[in-house]
């Protein structure tokens, strides 16, 4: 697993594709990496303010939903600790089935731990709240007018519910991608944190409903947790692919079209899915595990596709030495990836350590590339290109020994 013999020489010969801006490489001998591996200053700002940005809405998400506990906890209940404690545990199981499966997903190009984390509380916290005061609310008010406590909740199910879930949950998913616009590079990572804040949604919710149906838990947990663990990640997902796809689009503002129409479709599918529940449970096998058997094979072909594209952007760099073309294969393919682990694992933790840092920098600048070809490089985008590559470089001297 020996690198390129040129690839020490960042001037060679490059076969650039069209709307690509080559990079200025520094001078020879030169670092443009910091000790701690920040890249340029220009990153350091980017990284403090989506540190901070994470940060704030990670705290307002968990303050809403200690808030959403606290109402169920002192309303709900009797008192007694295990009445809510059972839930929680109970809603544990579908979360983890659904955050497996996008971990699964984003294991090509792993978002940020920290984004994760605040896209689930946004998702758990704030849109839970906001939902739970407006369905309610919505709720009352229509069995008020018309005296039928039935149809108000008919209502709130199907017109109400779809429409400020999935604007609440989609309004994270801008946020994310309006401050961390640099870690979206196409479809999947929109499907990925719409997933995400679909998750903690999900999860938020089925506290409430395991609470308030105890005297019926058993088909209530099975029909949320076991039979639709993925229902709302599947509405979400709608919004999260149009926000994604805009990423790859040459207007910075193209999601100002391609979002209205996803949240369309996930209001639509959410409405659909309630109504169903209410007039023909029998749909559910008809439609809708067609539907999930469908998007299913989206989000394979969606992977695939990325992974084709990552192999297109190394490729650009084997040509121009800094890759092999054995290294390519091993980077993007599943198999070569667990081999090389493997095989680095038996060398050492140094070179394990090293072989897992060497795949990661590999996909970033994958991903760094494909933004500068499809007319989105920052203003640092050579600096950062630059110092992946030299990372890159000190990763695989670390491993090959």
């Amino acid at each position: 697993m020996s690198g390129p013999s040129n690839f020490s020489s960042p001037g060679g010969a490059w076969a650039p594709r069209p709307g690509y801006r080559r990079s200025a490489y520094p001078p020879a001998g030169t670092s443009q990496l910091r000790p701690d591996g920040a890249w340029t200053p220009q990153a350091m700002v980017h990284r403090r303010r989506g540190t901070v940005a994470s940060v704030v809405i990670a705290g307002v998400g968990a303050a809403g939903l200690a808030l959403m506990l606290w109402f169920t906890y002192t309303s709900t209940t009797s008192g007694t600790a295990s009445e809510l404690l059972v839930p929680i545990l109970l809603a544990l199981v579908p979360l983890a089935i659904v955050l497996a499966t996008v971990r699964w997903i984003d294991r090509w190009e792993p978002e940020p731990p920290g984004v994760l984390v605040a896209a689930f509380l946004w998702g758990a916290g704030v849109a839970t709240v906001i939902s739970l005061v407006v369905n309610t609310s919505a709720s009352l008010l229509v069995s008020a007018a018309t005296g039928s406590m039935s149809g108000g909740r008919l209502v709130s199910a199907v017109v109400t519910a779809p429409i400020i879930e999935e604007t609440t949950k989609g309004l994270g998913l801008l946020i994310v991608f309006l401050i961390w616009r640099r870690n979206f590079n196409g479809a999947v990572d929109g499907i990925v944190y719409a997933s995400v804040i679909a998750a903690g949604f999900a999860f938020a919710e089925n506290i409430l409903y395991f609470v308030q149906y105890s005297d019926a838990l058993l088909g209530t947990f099975i029909m949320r947790a076991i039979a639709s663990p993925f229902a709302h990640v599947s509405f979400t997902a709608c919004t999260g692919l149009a926000i994604g796809a805009s990423a790859r689009m040459r207007s910075p503002l193209a999601w100002m079209w391609t979002m209205p129409l996803g949240l369309a479709c996930a209001i639509v599918l959410h409405a659909f899915w309630n109504g169903m529940l209410s007039v023909d449970f029998s749909l559910y096998f008809y439609v809708e595990i067609p539907f999930f058997i469908a998007a299913v094979s989206l989000v394979l072909w969606l992977r695939w596709h990325e992974r084709m594209t990552m192999r297109q952007r190394l490729a650009d760099y084997q040509r121009a030495g800094w890759f092999s073309p054995a290294e390519v294969t091993m980077i993007t393919t599943g198999a070569g990836r667990s081999a090389a682990r493997h095989w680095a694992k038996s060398r050492g933790p140094a070179a394990a350590r090293s072989m897992r840092e060497f795949l990661a920098t590999a996909s970033a600048l994958a991903q760094l590339r494909q933004h500068a070809i499809d007319g989105h490089a920052d203003a640092d985008f050579a600096a950062q290109e630059a110092a992946l590559l030299e990372a890159i470089t000190k990763h695989r001297h670390v491993f090959a020994g």
